[in-house]
């Protein structure tokens, strides 16, 4: 499993700098928004610093497929979720982005989760699973597909209300979250059917081909492509890909587990671990903060201080009006 942690790692490297160099390259662009995806596109194809976010994303996409060929779901999950760490660190320095005490308190809450699902882990009784029945995996990807969808876009009705208070950004998180565990899962597919490819390619694509897994990676790339970057231009990435990589981590562990035949441990102290660390990571992306707090008085004052980096006014800087 040594190799499989090492994967998970880098692509924890490559997925961290991908998102913070999309978000550098999307804050010197006019506003993006859903409602122009044709006009979206051509801005960030025509940044070569949004480019090389995409080429870190897709070298994460290609060590995330020798991960879960080495370790199981739910363990692949924890290393994943340990990457918010470099995460925060790179927009920090890069980004300028602060960070407040509750998401610090937020985040170490979830990432103390992880270590418990870690601990759970038992490299002799865990299997690796090596595939689904299709069926299942359509039962478990179409609604949620649907689900995030619909939370998105009741995300986008509320945020052109006028008076609305000013979000920051969970709900988009979770929508994206739920593409994107759809995704995982669909890489975890892919994974397993590809396992012969170097003995027997021409029978592996038509395997795969005939499977849901590249038709789910082709739906969620587009919308999460499209979503993610409106997203990613109004509000923190340090909020925004944490929320979103929770919802993944938690859906993927939780529902891959059951798709690919992953048992659950049989030891209680094991289970106990896996089961309070899912509980906690979920509560507290229900407990995290859905709107801004208002900017304090002397924020508007000529002759006050200067206004924090991250306030409320700069957060929807560039929303579409």
């Amino acid at each position: 499993m040594g190799w499989g942690v090492a994967a998970a790692l880098l692509a924890n490297a490559f997925y961290s700098a991908g998102f913070v160099l999309q978000k550098r390259a999307l804050g010197g662009m006019p506003a993006v928004s859903v409602r122009e995806p044709a006009r979206l596109l051509r801005l960030v194809l025509g940044s070569p610093l949004w480019i090389g976010g995409a080429l870190a994303l897709a070298a994460g996409f290609a060590a995330q497929l020798v991960v879960y060929r080495t370790l199981p779901i739910a363990a692949a999950q924890g290393v994943f979720v340990s990457g918010l760490v470099l995460l925060l660190l790179l927009s920090s320095k890069l980004l300028g982005e602060r960070i407040s005490g509750g998401e610090r308190f937020a985040i170490g809450a979830v990432l103390a989760a992880l270590v418990m699902v870690v601990l759970s882990l038992s490299p002799g009784a865990d299997t690796v699973g090596a595939g689904a029945p299709a069926p299942l995996v359509l039962l478990v990807c179409v609604p949620s597909l649907a689900a995030g969808l619909w939370l998105y876009a009741a995300a986008e009705r509320r945020a052109r209300r006028p008076h609305r208070k000013l979000t920051t950004g969970v709900e988009y998180g979770v929508a994206l979250g739920l593409l994107y565990g759809v995704s995982s899962l669909a890489i975890k597919g892919v994974s397993g059917l590809t396992a012969g490819l170097p003995d027997r390619p021409g029978a592996v694509l038509l395997g795969v081909l005939g499977s849901p897994y590249p038709y789910l990676l082709l739906f969620t790339g587009v919308f999460g492509l499209i979503f993610s970057q409106a997203a990613l231009q109004r509000f923190r990435v340090s909020l925004i890909v944490p929320v979103c990589t929770t919802v993944t981590s938690v859906f993927t562990a939780v529902l891959g587990t059951f798709a690919f035949g992953e048992t659950l441990p049989g030891d209680p102290v094991r289970l106990a671990l896996r089961v309070a660390g899912t509980v906690l990571a979920v509560s507290v992306l229900l407990a995290m903060p859905k709107h801004d707090p208002p900017e304090r008085p002397e924020a508007t004052d000529p002759t006050g201080p200067p206004s924090p980096t991250n306030s409320a006014e700069e957060l929807t800087a560039h929303e579409p009006r």
